[in-house]
């Protein structure tokens, strides 16, 4: 059975973020991601973890000034100064809340970009070393264009090209697969291509990206799939519900710990 992880960032948005952890616990989550965690304390976010009983699943790395629309820094020449601090913040609250998986955001450049390419390559296998020294996996995602207008990394394929030129033990896909559909669509036939590479997955409706029972993708055989596959990591939660957080919970009842 997939073990759920609540994305805090977009769910539970009734509560106060480190309030968030208990009413996704109190819903029945083993356990918890989210977008980034670095205005808590990393010492208050283990807390809430503990006394919930819950896992860390995934957070990212910091993303450069999102507040300026910045999406990430890794493909972006002449921050690699700055990623390699990005790099020790996050190892802090890796340390902290028990995360095995980080992702880096690639940021906004044309994929074309042969500076940006070499930037981004540079920057993944360095952060890549730097969190192997510390048990943990780097994820790299592909986000499709109607989100995320400019993203670097918005091609599967380019994904998968490029984990397996790297050939990084602890570097993995983050197979998002709202970002997926839209992106390539043939979800299963790509999971059970990508899998071996995989270290996270997350779900979402399509093409609303609400609570993941309806829409164009049949979530019950998606969910079925995934454990005949024998996938053992987290499915994260990264979805917007369509109202209140527990008033969308009917689809994960059956998943729910007791």
């Amino acid at each position: 059975m997939p073990i759920f992880a609540a994305n805090l960032t977009m769910m539970f948005n009734e509560w106060s973020f480190l309030d968030r952890f208990n009413a996704a616990a109190d819903a029945g989550f083993a356990a918890v991601e989210y977008l980034f965690p670095y205005e808590a304390p990393p010492e208050a976010i283990a807390e809430r973890l503990t006394r919930n009983n819950l896992r860390q699943a995934l957070f990212n790395l910091p993303p450069g000034d999102w507040i300026a629309g910045e999406r990430g820094i890794a493909a972006l020449p002449g921050r690699f100064d700055e990623l390699k601090s990005d790099v020790e913040q996050a190892l802090d609250y890796a340390a902290a809340t028990g995360a095995k998986r980080l992702h880096l955001m690639a940021g906004l450049v044309e994929p074309s970009d042969t500076e940006a390419a070499t930037c981004y390559r540079h920057s993944v296998a360095y952060t890549a070393a730097r969190l192997g020294e510390n048990g943990i996996d780097l994820l790299i995602e592909p986000i499709n264009g109607r989100n995320m207008p400019g993203y670097f990394l918005n091609d599967f394929g380019a994904a998968e090209r490029f984990i397996t030129d790297l050939g990084l033990p602890n570097l993995k896909l983050q197979f998002d697969v709202y970002h997926r559909q839209i992106l390539h669509g043939d979800v299963v036939m790509g999971l059970r291509r990508l899998l071996p590479m995989t270290g996270h997955i997350q779900v979402a409706s399509v093409p609303s990206r609400n609570e993941p029972d309806g829409e164009e993708l049949n979530y019950p055989y998606l969910f079925e799939e995934i454990d005949r596959l024998g996938y053992g990591g987290f499915v994260g939660c990264e979805y917007i519900p369509r109202g209140q957080t527990l008033d969308g919970l009917d689809w994960f009842r059956p998943f729910a710990r007791s």
